[in-house]
């Protein structure tokens, strides 16, 4: 049956939202757990006059066309209301990860010039609050926490924003449709500030028509889409990846969106909401896969028939790959279709023990996911295959909103991100740098003309920063980026990530940060699995510090970050820990190998600006916090 491609259009993302309103006016648009006990919807209709009301409201206390105004909050209903009341206003949204400091959110409001600042609770409220007197342009603070009442006179509820909105309509009846209408493609939509693993944060400027062409090659690539479908939303809005490929998609095709309660409920929300779609990184599939393998661990025997159910499933996944390594994962084929009778058997047999199972935690609706803000490493993208999870990787970066190469459903080449999108241009450069080009990537840099002309060649392909690799049929792998490319002292390069992702999948390794830059050999930050070698101190009955144990998250998604000295100074740790080395050096080449290493008692995390809102490693953050270890690797 031929795709549906009556929703993909080039229009404003303004006039994108009220046709969606209009067309799937009686849908139900956003859905969410306002408690953990109870569910809350709102149909197109409902959502759009909530928006009307906003606008309207952003208007009367000022807001003229491309003005900005930026919003400061976790993933939320609330953060897409606030997203369209700018936009439908003729407005810029900036946005603010909620979890950057005081500082890094005054750099934004102040380099933006932003007029209004939406946020989500207490915590940002009072970064606003107390830095107020740095941030000249700022007027208002809106807080978008339901029920809040503010004693402060610049400080408003999203409720009085909405009062005051209603107001507005009631004397100027037709200024909505105006503004909303006076929107150009051209004009500029948002403002996001590249999260950055190194370096000032940078303002990346997306049109109305960046952000619509990206939808446009998105709807043309991945599996129909439609009014049916539930998008799982859990990663940052802040960032394109969800805000474009997640909600404005969805709201395009006038599916329903989704909202975890956040990140740590994410296998409890998916019981909740049984989602069909979502986006994800790396990390998430790898913790997923990870909580999988521990669930089995404490049981010889059922840890044994997951193994070999594993072993199974990647010899089918192996015989259905053609010469090039490409598989068929369309919606509805017959796995076992031309197996070996006996590995047929093998399977059908390990899909009913095993791996039903594991699709179950996905929901009963699943039909795919992606993955982007990173490589997915091979091996897990084939075990995931082999569970019959179809994964759909690709890549992009905030500049491109985001896809730029996408495997396609019929034809997935683990290891690699696809070839090029159907409306992108893309070559390599000498260094091995993915050069790009297209309607869906930016232009300008916010108040930096330096940056914007470093990011693009004379003919305007703009500088991605990833070295990749040519594959067959056009499909590339990311290398690493290029910045991220290690130079040993011998002029030897090293691909950080090549060492990082061998780790991907180890019982007792969570992170590493691999070094090395001007030094005569690889050295390493390794973070053990905290929660895998507590369950197994605690088994064997070797003693440790329990009260030195540090949690983030709650129920099953309750994870250690932090242990004892004494804990890591523990033997069967260091034996693990150096089998794991021992194991990854062996797939490296001799001026790859990890030489020496340091166990730290802590994880990376975001709280301490060290990983990205997309799970990314900032190294120069992490070499700069631990460099005391560091220092140690390299006397």
């Amino acid at each position: 049956m031929a795709k549906d491609r009556s929703m993909i259009n080039q229009v404003t993302l303004s006039q994108m939202f009220n046709d969606s309103v209009v067309r799937y006016g009686d849908l139900r648009c956003q859905w969410w757990k306002p408690t953990p006990d109870t569910l809350e919807s709102l149909t197109y209709a409902q959502t759009g006059r909530i928006v009307k009301e906003l606008a309207c409201g952003l208007m009367s206390l000022g807001m003229l066309k491309q003005d900005r105004a930026a919003i400061m909050s976790a993933t939320c209903p609330q953060w897409m209301w606030a997203d369209f009341s700018i936009l439908n206003s003729g407005g810029i949204t900036v946005t603010i990860y909620p979890t950057l400091s005081t500082k890094e959110m005054v750099f934004i409001v102040n380099d933006s010039g932003s007029k209004f600042l939406y946020v989500r609770d207490e915590v940002n409220l009072k970064k606003a609050l107390e830095a107020w007197d740095q941030m000249p342009t700022l007027e208002k603070v809106i807080v978008m926490r339901p029920g809040f009442v503010s004693n402060t006179e610049n400080v408003l509820s999203i409720d009085d924003v909405r009062a005051l909105g209603v107001k507005y309509m009631m004397q100027y009846p037709d200024t909505y449709y105006e503004r909303w209408r006076s929107v150009d493609l051209m004009d500029r939509a948002s403002i996001v500030y590249t999260s950055g693993t190194t370096g000032q944060q940078k303002g990346a400027v997306h049109t109305h028509l960046s952000m619509i062409s990206a939808n446009a090659l998105d709807f043309r690539l991945i599996p129909s889409a439609s009014c049916e479908d539930i998008w799982l939303s859990f990663l940052p809005i802040a960032h394109t990846y969800e805000r474009q490929c997640g909600h404005f998609m969805a709201l395009q095709c006038g599916a329903t969106i989704a909202y975890a309660q956040s990140t740590s409920t994410i296998i409890a929300d998916i019981m909740t909401f049984n989602p069909t779609v979502f986006m994800s990184v790396p990390r998430i599939y790898e913790r997923i896969f990870m909580t999988l393998r521990e669930m089995t661990s404490a049981d010889p025997q059922r840890a044994a028939i997951f193994e070999e159910a594993l072993q199974v499933g990647l010899q089918v996944t192996e015989a259905r790959a053609d010469e090039n390594g490409f598989v068929d994962m369309s919606e509805g084929i017959d796995f076992t279709e031309g197996l070996d009778p006996e590995l047929k058997e093998k399977y059908l047999k390990f899909d009913e023990l095993v791996f039903s199972k594991v699709r179950s935690f996905l929901g009963k609706n699943y039909r795919f996911a992606f993955s982007a803000a990173g490589g997915l490493p091979a091996d897990l993208c084939k075990i995931f295959m082999a569970m019959g999870i179809r994964i759909i990787e690709g890549y992009g970066l905030t500049e491109t909103c985001n896809t730029i190469n996408l495997n396609r459903i019929f034809k997935i080449l683990p290891g690699s991100v696809g070839p090029v999108a159907h409306g992108v241009e893309g070559r390599i450069a000498e260094d091995g740098e993915w050069l790009v080009r297209g309607d869906n990537i930016i232009r300008e840099y916010w108040n930096n003309p330096e940056a914007t002309k470093e990011a693009f060649t004379e003919d305007g392909f703009f500088k991605t920063g990833d070295i990749v690799e040519m594959m067959a049929d056009g499909y590339i792998k990311i290398v690493d980026r290029k910045k991220g490319i290690i130079v040993l002292d011998t002029g030897k390069n090293v691909p950080a990530a090549k060492i990082e992702n061998l780790f991907s999948l180890s019982k007792w390794v969570d992170q590493v940060l691999a070094i090395g830059d001007d030094q005569k050999y690889i050295g390493a930050l390794v973070v053990p699995s905290f929660d895998a070698f507590a369950a197994y101190f605690r088994q064997a009955e070797i003693p440790f510090d329990e009260s030195a144990l540090e949690y983030v998250g709650e129920g099953a998604e309750r994870v250690c970050v932090k242990a004892g000295e004494d804990f890591i100074a523990i033997p069967q740790l260091k034996e693990l820990v150096q089998a794991a080395i021992d194991e990854a050096n062996s797939q490296l080449e001799e001026h790859e190998r990890v030489k020496d290493y340091v166990i730290v008692s802590r994880k990376f995390t975001e709280t301490a600006d060290e990983v990205t809102p997309t799970l990314k490693l900032k190294r120069k953050v992490i070499l700069s916090n631990f460099k005391d270890d560091v220092d140690k690797l390299f006397k």
